[in-house]
């Protein structure tokens, strides 16, 4: 099997690739990136000289290159994992997220619908899969913790990164619906382990720590966060690209709710720090309060659940950025 893996130099995306090549050793895995400040090559170091892997430095709202791509490839599967993801980010430039996140991913299906092999499966096309965010279906109240998003809770977003993934699904369904374009989507929640850029809560908190920085706690630090370990995700997006239905959209949650300083108390017990670091700074705009996946679909049809425990998943990760500063320390300056 031929796949393409879009952003496969990030987070996510560079954990699905070690994932995959590990897993699935006779599968061909082309890898596009376009290396911005959250894409780095050194993610994929240990797998550049593998002979099923290959990588093109590429952006995918370059209709041509992507083309030139596709042709070259001819992929099974594309998995898009390409996106601008940070929410701070997406408040301060918009329209940087509309593109990579809407126009690149309809290119990318565009790319599908050209360069499809009719006959080559019972869905005469190349399969793309669409890896969504659970930000897209808003926030829950705090005080109601029987609440859970599903699969049919409706789209409402609170900032112009969920919009952009919210509208990205959107048209992956289009396009299912149009054209007839083999599609899944998941929507997860809140990834974290190795290689995750120190931007985000948990790496930012873990090298902050490690230096002995002030740890910067958006408002009181109440908001609640769904905490799925990365590989268990991988797994998931593994199973519905070889056992999901088209058309579905599947919930990953790693059935673990916590708060943002909650997680922050963890990460300094952990590293022997004391809570005197916490400095609460000025909420974000538009913050959500609370997100919490409910993955009974997956779980049922697929048999996916997550295996990793946080407090196993929390105690991994925090001992992979004490052993590769030589990974994150360079990032800091970014």
């Amino acid at each position: 099997m031929k796949i393409i893996v879009t952003g496969g130099a990030g987070f996510i995306g560079g954990n699905f690739v070690h994932y995959m090549l590990k897993n699935h050793p006779n599968y061909e895995i082309t890898c596009v990136d376009c290396l911005t400040y959250a894409g780095n090559l050194e993610t994929l170091k240990n797998v550049m000289d593998f002979p099923n892997f290959s990588f093109w430095q590429i952006d995918i709202i370059d209709r041509v290159k992507v083309n030139e791509l596709f042709a070259k490839v001819q992929p099974d599967i594309v998995i898009n994992f390409a996106a601008e993801s940070h929410v701070d980010r997406s408040i301060e430039s918009p329209e940087v997220f509309l593109n990579t996140n809407i126009i690149g991913t309809s290119v990318l299906m565009d790319a599908c619908l050209k360069h499809a092999k009719v006959g080559k499966n019972k869905e005469n096309g190349i399969r793309f899969h669409q890896v969504s965010t659970d930000e897209v279906y808003g926030d829950l109240p705090l005080d109601r913790p029987d609440l859970m998003f599903t699969e049919k809770t409706p789209i409402h977003t609170s900032s112009p990164y969920s919009a952009s993934k919210a509208s990205a699904d959107l048209l992956v369904q289009a396009y299912y619906r149009t054209f007839k374009l083999p599609i899944t989507i998941s929507r997860c929640s809140n990834n974290y382990g190795a290689y995750h850029f120190p931007e985000k809560l948990i790496p930012l908190m873990i090298v902050k720590a490690l230096n002995d920085e002030p740890l910067p706690v958006y408002g009181t630090g109440e908001n609640v966060r769904d905490w799925l370990y990365v590989e268990d995700h991988c797994s998931a997006i593994d199973a519905i690209i070889h056992n999901g239905k088209i058309g579905e959209v599947y919930n990953v949650g790693g059935h673990n709710e916590m708060t943002n300083i909650d997680i922050v108390k963890v990460i300094l017990k952990e590293l022997n720090k004391g809570e005197e670091l916490i400095t609460f700074v000025e909420d974000r705009k538009g913050h959500d309060l609370r997100y919490a996946i409910d993955p009974t679909k997956i779980s049922n049809e697929l048999g996916w659940l997550p295996q990793t425990k946080f407090d196993d998943g929390i105690k991994m990760t925090i001992k992979w950025y004490l052993e590769n500063r030589w990974w994150w320390e360079p990032l800091r300056k970014v």
